[in-house]
């Protein structure tokens, strides 16, 4: 068959996510579902100080990425770019979402309907798990669970064709204070999707059957594909998307041992459990290059429910973790069915006291495909005067609890996050504090190999680079107590890197500059910033693995970035709106 006639029988495909705007009140969500991870569940409480970005629907990449048909992602559309993106002829159309913009998805797929009968609508992403949800939503098919397979069984493509990893930025527009975070985002780096901890209340475990598929399955494998990835987008810093990466040691430690043949030291934000990091060992984080990593503590009150935490010393590994030079990431529960006002507090104070680099606090919340969500429909306790817009985690309970009712979950979470700040501080101090930790442990070892060399030349670039803000942390402080550390560490900071340059004060001083800017703007505006459409193209071809990567481009002072496939196997065009 010639390629003309392959191209003409391709199925035209439309991937999306959902219509904004993002984290406001109106006829289809709410103002606590900001499209920010961090802003959203960790540092919201913090402000200014906030941790500000977007994140993209990363799988419909990998999907187009990984399909032999025309494909186009579009991510972040208003309801009127969609409409005008669905009248474009295409053969199916995939609408990835999760429970909170259940309405979204439900009426995109009328408007599908409306203005693209001949279409087929595909439901997916974790709102697909909702059940009856083939009732719920006007749809044809839904794909429960991991897409690039079912994606490849529904155009006619041989479902265990090689994986093609695309090189994706991690986030987009990095920004804390308002001022942007200097050089290219971290890029993605999915090794697979799924966990077999299995913990009853995670859907991303449950979601993929609790198994783990491997994308990548060698550490020699996913060093090359990070070489790629790296080369293409000019930073050597991932982010893994992973559900609990060290999880698989013997791939962990060969991509160690290839980074270390090459001479080529990537880094890495990942998430671990806490027995997993005990296993695989401080120093061979250090080793691995780990920034980063998120862990589940949980609840310190109910341990029983959570085997990962058995015998774990929490507060002993998050400072020894620090101390090298790792920021953590530490999340808890709230509202456990067994929390009480007593031991709420204990569990609040426990995640608190473990002095983390951030903490996130979630509400318990029984999302569908779980074991909790079974256990709690069974138990007749779910609650059905909930709407799936406010199935967040970070207001209302959708489950009855025997003691906290109505607002009350809502103000013990704020609370939570009120009390880690003022304790603590701001989590950028924390993660300024904790490079400068690494760095001066570094200077305690004689003969460093080349590996820790180097890695204490990356901690030392952290702090550099981090330390610009420590005079914005001072001036706009929680509190005296964050001030005086941010004053101090300044002064120790420019006494072992000595005094700082011309350009370095500039730079501090820019960075005061655009902080009181961004002050401004929320103090006039509010402090909401909405994603903007992005449009990716893919032309099918997966099999043309010979081209070398299109280079990335910069189409306005915003930083956006054209997003391509290793080797260019997508041949991706990325148009921001």
């Amino acid at each position: 068959m010639s390629n003309a006639v392959t191209a003409q029988l391709k199925k035209k495909i439309l991937l999306t996510g959902v219509f904004g705007p993002f984290g406001v009140d109106d006829s289809y969500g709410r103002k606590e579902n900001i499209m920010e991870l961090f802003h959203n569940q960790v540092t919201k409480i913090q402000k200014d100080a906030s941790f500000r970005f977007h994140h993209r629907s990363f799988g419909l990449y990998f999907i187009a990425s990984n399909i032999d048909a025309e494909t186009t992602v579009l991510d972040f559309p208003s309801m009127a770019r969609f409409i005008k993106e669905i009248k474009k002829g295409y053969d199916a159309i995939g609408i990835s979402f999760i429970a909170p913009n259940f309405i979204k998805a439900r009426k995109m797929a009328e408007l599908i309907r409306k203005h693209a009968p001949n279409a087929e609508i595909i439901l997916g992403g974790h709102g697909a798990a909702i059940e009856n949800i083939e009732s719920l939503i006007e749809c044809d098919h839904v794909v429960k669970g991991e897409g690039i397979r079912w994606m490849r069984k529904y155009i006619g493509q041989k479902q265990d064709a090689p994986f093609v990893h695309p090189a994706l930025p991690s986030t987009e527009r990095q920004t804390i204070f308002g001022v942007p975070v200097p050089g290219p985002t971290a890029s993605l780096l999915v090794p697979g999707v799924g966990c077999v901890n299995g913990c009853s209340f995670c859907s991303t475990s449950h979601f993929f059957g609790r198994t783990y598929t491997s994308f990548i399955d060698t550490g020699k494998r996913l060093f090359e594909t990070a070489k790629s990835i790296a080369d293409t987008r000019g930073t050597d810093t991932f982010f893994i998307m992973d559900e609990n990466f060290l999880k698989n040691k013997e791939r962990a430690m060969d991509l160690i041992k290839e980074m270390e043949k090459a001479n080529r030291f990537f880094q890495f934000h990942i998430f671990s459990s806490a027995e997993v990091i005990t296993s695989f060992g401080i120093d061979n984080l250090v080793r691995l290059g780990a920034q980063f990593v998120w862990i589940g503590f949980e609840s310190q009150t109910d341990k029983k429910r959570f085997a990962k935490n058995e015998g774990i010393d929490a507060k002993k590994l998050v400072a020894d973790m620090r101390s090298r030079g790792i920021s953590v990431l530490a999340s808890g529960i709230m509202c456990m069915e067994h929390h009480n006002h007593d031991n709420i507090k204990i569990d609040r104070d426990f995640m608190v006291g473990l002095d983390a680099d951030m903490v996130q606090f979630m509400l318990l919340t029984p999302l569908p495909v779980t074991g909790l969500y079974k256990e709690h429909k069974e138990r007749g306790l779910l609650r059905d005067d909930v709407a799936w817009e406010d199935v967040h985690g970070q207001k209302l309970l959708n489950y009855k609890h025997p003691v906290f009712k109505g607002e009350e979950p809502e103000q013990l979470l704020n609370l939570a996050f009120r009390q880690d700040y003022e304790t603590n501080g701001s989590s950028i101090f924390r993660v300024i504090d904790t490079a400068f930790r690494g760095y001066k442990s570094f200077l305690k070892i004689d003969n460093l190999d080349h590996c820790l060399q180097k890695r204490k030349q990356q901690l030392k670039n952290r702090v550099a680079e981090y330390s610009l803000l420590l005079p914005v942390i001072a001036k706009y402080a929680v509190n005296n107590k964050e001030r005086l550390r941010a004053l101090t560490l300044l002064k120790e900071i420019d006494t072992l890197f000595g005094a700082p340059s011309i350009k370095t004060r500039l730079t501090r001083t820019a960075a005061m500059g655009l902080a009181g800017v961004w002050r401004m703007r929320t103090a006039l505006m509010g402090d909401m910033i909405q994603p903007s459409t992005i449009v990716t193209k893919f032309n099918g071809d997966t099999k043309d693995l010979s081209k070398s990567p299109v280079p990335l481009v910069r189409l306005d002072s915003r930083i956006i970035e054209e997003i391509t496939s290793i080797r260019q196997v997508a041949a991706a065009v990325a148009v921001q709106e």
